[in-house]
């Protein structure tokens, strides 16, 4: 049993930049370059195996092949899909459908339920979470007249924060956020609203009546309050146990010892550096610590976000 590296894959985007190189170092594609997929089983941006037996084998034949380094998971898919956000301008106003609606109206797709830790964040920035509208008439009338204004929620942000975006809320990153998300491995996205922003001199497209059918209002905000204990030599922050996933966060200083026991692990290196079993790991790696790995003596001074799948 080997921990498995992973190459990431990478993303252009008419509101990216270029924090993912002067951040993590990434060799990005462009200045405009919005997503890092870190650890993606997902036919869009599929993640390779970096290193050890599996060298070069994409992340969806190791599910298919060694479903036993996965603890078996149910499911025929890479249930989970965890990427860095580069937003230099404002990402759309968006919703994602759940599960049942993705199935039914985007071929079989997952729905998209997802999380947000706030990496970094320019002074005095916001986002969006949820809207206005008191019921389900008023928000598809504030979205035909277009009054968003009135509509759109925004709430101050700043570097450490944590947010659960359900399917159905309402949301966007703005400008000057960088973020790590951890999300179910699905790609539908709805645009209801763009800035009236051009893509190649069109604008891009909305998806105003899909997005009508999976807002939910009112708004219901998704609370999630961070559990911190302190172990022998590190910091662990519980974040959040949801139905499709956990998260947790780890500040390693010195020399931790645990033993991850869910079907497996992803993990994301957000700062410093260290070894893992006498592994080298640094800022900007993603790995995936198989089921069965046994205990992890993790060295060094570093912090990351480990989420493991879950079932309902």
């Amino acid at each position: 049993m080997e921990l498995l590296m992973m190459q990431p894959v990478f993303k252009e985007a008419i509101w990216g930049g270029k924090k993912l190189r002067e951040v993590f170092g990434y060799e990005i594609p462009s200045e405009f370059t919005g997503e890092c997929w870190g650890i993606s089983g997902h036919k869009n941006g599929e993640s390779s195996i970096v290193g050890g037996s599996c060298d070069g084998m994409t992340l969806s034949r190791l599910w298919q092949e060694k479903p036993e380094w996965f603890g078996y998971y149910p499911g025929t898919q890479f249930p989970l899909l965890v990427k860095i956000i580069d937003a230099k301008q404002d990402l759309s106003i968006q919703v994602h459908p759940d599960d049942t609606y993705a199935n039914e109206y985007e071929h079989g797709s997952l729905g998209k339920t997802e999380c947000w830790y706030v990496l970094d964040c320019e002074e005095g920035t916001e986002i969006v979470i949820g809207h206005y509208a008191k019921d389900k008439e008023e928000m598809e009338a504030m979205i035909r007249k277009q009054e968003w204004f009135r509509f759109i929620r925004k709430i101050p942000v700043k570097k450490g924060d944590f947010f659960q975006i359900n399917p159905g809320c309402l949301h966007a990153i703005k400008g000057g956020t960088l973020i790590l998300e951890i999300q179910q491995s699905s790609d539908i996205t709805y645009r209801v609203y763009d800035y009236g922003r051009l893509s190649n001199g069109k604008p891009r497209p909305l998806h105003i009546e899909q997005s009508i059918a999976t807002i939910k209002a009112p708004f219901e905000p998704s609370v999630q309050i961070p559990v911190i204990e302190i172990l022998e030599g590190a910091i662990h922050t519980h974040m959040i146990h949801c139905r499709y996933y956990s998260v947790d966060k780890y500040d390693v200083h010195g020399e931790f010892i645990h033993e991850f026991v869910s079907y497996f692990t992803n993990a994301s290196i957000l700062e410093g550096e260290g070894t893992i079993n006498g592994i080298p790991v640094k800022k900007g790696n993603h790995f995936i610590i198989p089921h069965g790995y046994g205990t992890c003596r993790f060295k060094g001074e570093f912090s990351m976000i480990c989420s493991n799948p879950e079932t309902e």
